[in-house]
């Protein structure tokens, strides 16, 4: 069922929903100010001239359709001036766009972006596992494409899932190349001929990761180029609202059928990582205060030094006083120390780091 946000005066938001008809003329009808995010993936404008084959002699199934072709550079600068414009109203003030391209487009977008006010926020390469080979031999092997993160201002507070994106990398910082494949085998959308739905679909694994790092659940996505729908079923599965445009019929009909089969997941799968950031300041005071420690209680480290804690919240230990943070680490005689995973403090025989204390007074702050 199709679900609609209203404001007085505005026109209704069509959520998780397929508009057909030209993208800008859609956009520009959209309520100003409704989309926390948009990933586009334009037309390339690849330029083909003639056919491709393989050493066998067969054909290449090439990105050749009718709305990949531009009678000219300018002709096609007009085009994505247009539909960036028309994308930036629609983005809330902290919203964020994704735009991903060849070698082709993606210089010229990049431009585009900015001469229209976005910000650059980071250019991620999807390098491909699994590219299609360069039959020619006369180039390198294609194997990645770029995509731009964008503000839609210098200032803007757009969403990044910091930890979210480190739990996905198995605990290591994400990077700013994604090697990920190519869609193949059951995730290739056949038409009734066989043949690729669409000849740029793109994996869901690229748009889990786009969608779980730069938005949160209840989110509206927006996808200017839906396609066969790949950004509306993953934002379907992790609770994001979403609207797709197309103007292909055929295109809409296989997303419109795929999407109907997917599966929101439950809420306990839908939670992720939190920022650290994010969380409630607790000083190390409120736990003095609280009296979860008591005032010449001796904290100790895991490399054996030790201190006490004294009634304003402060630490002395060896003539050397201040935060739980300063003294660590002066007796470490490092530059700085997290002084919250560096103490631990003695309860029945166990030793116990104060950030069990901490995540305490957290967990009642949000009940």
């Amino acid at each position: 069922m199709m679900k609609t946000t209203k404001s007085r005066g505005a026109p209704a938001l069509p959520l998780n929903t397929i508009i057909g008809g030209d993208c800008i003329e859609v956009m520009r009808a959209l309520p100003e100010e409704s989309v926390d995010l948009i990933f586009a993936d334009p037309p390339y404008n690849l330029q083909l001239k003639g056919d491709l084959h393989r050493p066998d002699n067969s054909r290449v199934d090439a990105v050749d359709d009718h709305w990949d072709q531009f009678a000219s550079f300018e002709s096609y600068d007009r085009f994505t001036r247009a539909w960036l414009a028309a994308a930036r109203r629609l983005l809330k003030p902290n919203g964020a766009i994704w735009v991903i391209g060849s070698y082709h487009n993606i210089f010229r977008v990049g431009t585009a972006l900015q001469d229209a006010g976005y910000w650059l926020l980071n250019d991620v390469v999807w390098r491909k596992s699994n590219p299609m080979p360069n039959f020619r031999g006369k180039r390198f092997t294609n194997a990645h494409e770029t995509m731009i993160w964008a503000s839609k201002s210098e200032g803007a507070k757009y969403t990044f899932n910091y930890e979210a994106l480190k739990a996905l990398n198995d605990g290591i910082q994400m990077r700013s190349d994604w090697v990920l494949p190519i869609c193949t085998g059951h995730e290739r959308i056949k038409d009734a001929a066989g043949d690729k739905a669409h000849p740029t679909q793109k994996p869901a694994a690229l748009l889990h990761r786009v969608l779980v790092g730069t938005t949160n659940a209840g989110d509206v996505v927006l996808d200017p180029f839906f396609g066969t729908g790949t950004t509306g079923a993953v934002a379907k599965m992790l609770g994001r609202d979403w609207i797709g445009i197309e103007r292909e019929d055929a295109y809409r009909a296989v997303a419109e059928a795929r999407i109907a089969q997917v599966r929101r997941f439950d809420a306990t799968a839908l939670q992720t990582t939190g920022s650290k950031r994010a969380e409630p300041r607790i000083p190390f005071g409120q736990l003095v205060e609280r009296g979860l420690l008591r005032p010449g209680e001796v904290l100790t480290s895991i490399s054996g030094k030790a201190a006490k804690v004294r009634a304003d919240g402060s630490l002395v230990a060896d003539g050397v006083n201040g935060s739980i943070h300063q003294v660590g680490a002066a007796l470490e005689g490092a530059p700085s120390c997290n002084g919250w995973t560096y103490w631990c403090y003695r309860r029945e025989g166990a030793i116990v780091p104060i950030d069990v204390l901490r995540q305490q007074l957290r967990a009642e702050l949000d009940h």
